[in-house]
């Protein structure tokens, strides 16, 4: 979908911009296999994605005729060894996933969803049957997934989900509701939590599509994150067979290990957003002219643009160097957690001086930078908020938990 013609004011983000800088050399940080694998996923971005990404804004539908073209990138299944995934390193997964984002949010969101939550969790926790029946085609984007955690009344509080996993002879009966679950209106297979009845412990479960007892609705009129399909599960006494019960997950804390990727990943999806935003904003003031001159060449433009430069490289530094310490075995909930908040605020302002730079344009999906404006309120947002995140590296460098009110906790211990 082009902009009007009759005001061709300066390219469209359908012809994608190329990147403008590489200012603090970061090329010398990755290794020859991480710059090929970017340069790979750049191109097909560029090619594929940004001509249609206005249109199914737009329409808020996913587009899923590139699917063939995504699984080719050969990035789904991340750092996972054997069963067809490609075993990348944390870093070569980390910038795939941002080249993914610079040029659409939601892409990236599902593909983390598929690759970071739903594989890991099979490959994390599942049997060595479950690897050999679901990864392969998983991997292959032949099976698509979603990872069900957040519900209705839990969100931030999602280790108290009420979700329940009864035990019936040769299998499980799931009862409960899920709710903002992305991929799930059209996912093959789901990955839910659940509560198990017996021991109050967390449990995991496979189940598929058109299971008798789950219904599954789409979230309508999102702001943000319009291509990807998020929707409201419901299980009324869903079976599930002992085969798909996750043998490995017994608690909220295996849980939460499985997020400690995510939010490495939704770090890099930030810095690719700001990526995607600044290259746009760099180019469009180059193009568009007031007063005689190209914006680029007003003082207050090239500030704006010099804090944007500024605020993308502290990030992409700070992700840099957590997936070094994830790689390592050093890293830690606490540094996964600052990443995601720290990073993500400050990419949330980085697009806000883009949508400032580009005026009334800044408001047209044409641009990219209003829609990437609304898509960084859903990335600053989920995988736990801000304030969350905060709150898990606050635990970790105080020695106090702080999730509950003061008064709530007091009582608690009474």
């Amino acid at each position: 979908m082009e902009i009007s013609v009759a005001f061709p004011q300066a390219t469209p983000a359908s012809t994608f911009p190329p990147m403008a800088f590489d200012y603090y050399l970061f090329d010398d940080l990755l290794t020859p296999e991480e710059k090929a694998l970017r340069k790979k996923v750049r191109e097909v971005m560029e090619k594929e994605i940004a001509p249609i990404m206005t249109e199914y804004c737009e329409k808020a539908e996913f587009p899923f005729h590139v699917i063939p073209k995504l699984a080719e990138l050969n990035v789904v299944g991340g750092t996972i060894q054997g069963y067809g995934c490609p075993g990348l390193s944390i870093t070569g997964a980390a910038i795939a996933i941002k080249e993914i984002a610079r040029v659409d949010a939601s892409c990236s969101s599902f593909m983390m969803v598929q690759s970071s939550l739903a594989l890991l969790s099979i490959a994390n926790y599942g049997s060595e049957a479950q690897k050999l029946k679901y990864l392969p085609s998983m991997s292959q984007l032949k099976t698509t997934s979603c990872w069900a955690l957040t519900e209705p009344n839990y969100g931030s509080d999602a280790s108290s989900l009420g979700t329940t996993a009864t035990k019936v002879n040769g299998g499980w009966i799931l009862d409960g509701q899920k709710r903002w679950t992305g991929n799930c209106t059209f996912a093959d297979v789901l990955i839910i939590m659940a509560r198990n009845a017996n021991t109050n412990r967390i449990n995991g479960f496979i189940v598929k599509k058109d299971t008798a007892g789950l219904k599954i609705t789409k979230i309508q009129n999102k702001i943000g994150l319009r291509i990807m399909q998020n929707g409201d599960i419901m299980l009324k006494k869903v079976f599930v067979a002992d085969e798909d019960w996750l043998p490995s997950v017994h608690s909220f804390q295996q849980v939460n290990q499985l997020l400690l990727v995510a939010r490495i990943m939704a770090s890099w999806i930030a810095i690719g957003i700001s990526a995607g935003v600044y290259d746009m904003c760099h180019r469009y003031l180059n193009e568009r002219k007031q007063f005689g001159a190209p914006l680029a060449a007003f003082q207050i433009t090239q500030e704006k643009l010099v804090l944007m430069l500024g605020n993308i490289q502290a990030m992409f530094l700070l992700g840099w160097r957590v997936c070094k310490l994830y790689e390592a075995g050093k890293m830690t909930p606490g540094h996964a957690s600052l990443s995601k908040a720290w990073i993500t605020r400050r990419a949330r302002k980085t697009v806000s001086l883009g949508r400032e730079l580009l005026g009334g344009n800044g408001l047209l999906t044409d641009f990219l930078v209003g829609k990437a404006f609304c898509d960084m309120e859903a990335i600053f947002t989920y995988d736990g908020t801000y304030d969350i995140n905060n709150l898990v590296t606050g635990r970790e460098i105080t020695g106090f938990e702080s999730f509950k009110p003061f008064l709530l906790a007091k009582a608690s211990r009474l």
